[in-house]
Formats: C-alpha cells, structure tokens, sequence
C-alpha cells in the first residue's frame, strides 16, 4: 500500500507541469483503471479454479460482484488521496465522499450477504412438493423477516451517512432515536408505514398466512403470491391481483384453507324428489371418488340433511389434498351424479322439472311434425 501511495507521488511530482486539477483527474483515473484490472485479474483467476469444483462459490461470487467492485474502487481511491495535488478543503470533501461511500459498500454487503443466507436457508425446503406446508411456514417467516430486516439496513445506513455531515447530523440522530418534537412529528408520519412493519414481523412469528395459502379475502378465493413489507398480493383464481395491506390479516378476519393443513373436505348439495334412490346414490358417489385422481382417499359420505315440501336436500362430501383438487372433485361429483341420475334414475328429479319437461314434449313433437 505504501509503495503504491509511493508511485502516485512520484507520478505527481512526473506531471508537474500541468494544472493541478488536470494531475488530479489523470491520478484518479489511473486509481480506478488500476482497481478495474486487479479486480478482472482476481475475479478470472478465482473463476477457473472454481468453475466446475464448486458451483456454490461460483454462484457467491456472481452475487459478490457488485459489492467487491466497488469494495476495490474505495479502497484504490483511498491510496492515491493523500497524494492527489488537491486543496485541503477539497481533499477533506473528497475523504468524505469514500467515507459515505464506505457505509454504503456495508450496508450493501450486509443486504447482499443476509439474502445470500436466506437463499441457502430455504435450498432446504421446496415449495413444489404435495404436502408443503413446512415449506411454506419457513419461506413465509423468511422472506417477511428479511423484508424487515432490509429496511433496518437502509435506515441505518442513511442514518450513518447523514450523520457524516455537520449540518444535517441531527436528521440522521433521530433515524437513529426518534427523540423531541422532530422524532414525534416523523414517527406519526411514518405511523403506516411502522405499522406494517410491525405487523410483518407478526405474522412472521404468527404465520395467520403462508405462501401460497388458499385464502377467502373481501369474499375473494385466490393464494398468497408474496409478502412485503407494506402489502400482500393475493392471486386470485382468474389471475387477478388483490393488493391488500399487510395489517390487514392482523386486525380483520378471512378464511384461511391451508392454515394448518392443505387437506379440505369440498361439499356438492343436491335437490332431489323424496323418490331419490339414497343409497344407491350413496355407493355411486363412492364409485365416482374412488375412480377420481383428486381423491385423497380419506372422507366419502353422502345424506339427507333437509327435507322441504317439494324437494329433499341431499349433501355429498368428498375430501382432497388441496383446494384447487377438492374444487376440481366437487365439479367432477355433479356433473357425474346428475348424470347418473338422468340415466339410470330420471324419478329422483325434482318433480315441477319433470311435469314441466313433460308439458313441453308434446309441445315440441307437435312443432316438429
């Protein structure tokens, strides 16, 4: 380092014949010039002997690369400053520029390595398998903690740099410490926002919702898409987003499918004649589950839970591993059962249906002859 500061001076002292400035700008661009084939060098060396051996570093390395980049600019900058030919005030402006900076490099490597961590926390888990709910606890817990997580960085890290600077010091003290009038009047502005973040860390600890659960909000079906650390986007069945904000699951009730377990029992209701076969109806429904993919294999019933003056109600229940299978079961129940009963059972039709096709046939005929 002190031979490198060495040739710069002995560069300056070379060009002293030209304006300062101009030394100046020659002196910085060599700096940056020199940091940028040092560090190609590095990085190509540290390639092919990482390539193909370790992928993982490989894939660091590909994060990293920002962060060292401007970790080797800084760090250039800093050995050719004492010998830029430069007033005193300007230097002292220019120390203060790396010095920022600097915080922002840490505060960038602390963002970048927290992710990188993250990232090999949840290689563990996949959210693609049948039964995902551990999956889904750990990747909701955290992406929500890490959504937190950065917004502490870069309010520290604002904070540090402000407070590198005389006259707005005390604004970077009360991101620190919201204290007085000015922490008072900041902390009710910021009130939503803190809200939100607390509420995130909430249901980070709390998990009410997961990634990917099936949730009824504002009478809406659809999955959780992704939390942030202000709102959750909800994917509803038709693809539509639903942004709602993240203190909502909070302080309001919904329906959450998946809270515990993937597994729902899906309901079909049938009105049918008092002449209704039940119990053949009830071994066809076995019949429809058993051959249905969408069945787990767990709950299959099927009976009478009202009877009105014209029409009996006749429920059918039919389980499976998730929602999307058991609305996909439901569907396949109906339009099985209705047709099963057209064929084999026309009696168990509702009785006003089977006078009115029975009025409307003669009808036709006629208009056909």
């Amino acid at each position: 380092m002190n031979s490198l500061r060495s040739a710069f001076i002995t560069l300056r002292d070379t060009l002293a014949w030209l304006p300062d400035p101009v030394v100046a700008l020659i002196m910085v661009a060599l700096a940056v010039l020199l940091a940028l084939i040092v560090y190609g060098w590095l990085r190509y060396l540290l390639r092919r002997i990482v390539v193909g051996r370790y992928p993982f570093v490989h894939s660091l390395m590909s994060r990293l690369r920002g962060v060292t980049l401007l970790a080797v600019l800084i760090f250039a900058l800093l050995i050719v400053l004492r010998a830029l030919p430069i007033e005193p005030e300007t230097r002292h402006l220019f120390a203060r520029l790396l010095l920022i900076a600097m915080i922002a490099l840490i505060g960038w490597a602390a963002l970048t390595a927290l992710h990188i961590a993250a990232e090999v926390y949840l290689r563990r888990f996949s959210l693609d398998s049948e039964d995902n709910l551990l999956a889904r606890k750990h990747f909701t817990q955290v992406r929500v903690l890490l959504r937190s997580a950065d917004v502490m960085i870069i309010i520290v890290t604002i904070a540090a740099a402000l407070m590198t600077f005389e006259e707005v010091r005390q604004y970077g003290v009360s991101l620190f410490a919201s204290a007085g009038v000015a922490g008072i009047v900041a902390g009710l502005a910021a009130r939503p926002v803190l809200s939100n973040l607390f509420a995130g860390v909430q249901l980070a600890m709390a998990q009410p919702i997961r990634i990917e659960d099936a949730v009824i909000v504002e009478g809406e079906f659809g999955n959780i898409e992704e939390i942030t650390a202000t709102y959750v986007v909800v994917r509803l069945w038709d693809l539509r987003r639903m942004i709602v904000p993240l203190s909502y699951f909070i302080e309001k009730p919904f329906q959450n499918w998946t809270r515990d377990s993937s597994a729902l029992i899906g309901t079909v209701m049938f009105y049918l004649d008092y002449r209704a076969p039940i119990a053949v109806m009830r071994e066809k429904l076995a019949e429809i589950c058993k051959n249905s993919k969408n069945w787990n294999g767990d709950v299959v019933n099927l009976a009478v839970t009202d009877t009105k003056q014209t029409v009996i109600e006749v429920r059918a229940i039919m389980s499976a591993n998730s929602g999307g299978q058991a609305f996909d079961l439901r569907c396949e129940v109906r339009e099985e059962m209705i047709d099963f009963l057209q064929r084999e059972h026309p009696e168990a039709l509702p009785v006003q249906r089977s006078e009115q096709a029975l009025r409307e046939r003669p009808s036709a005929q006629k208009s056909a002859t």
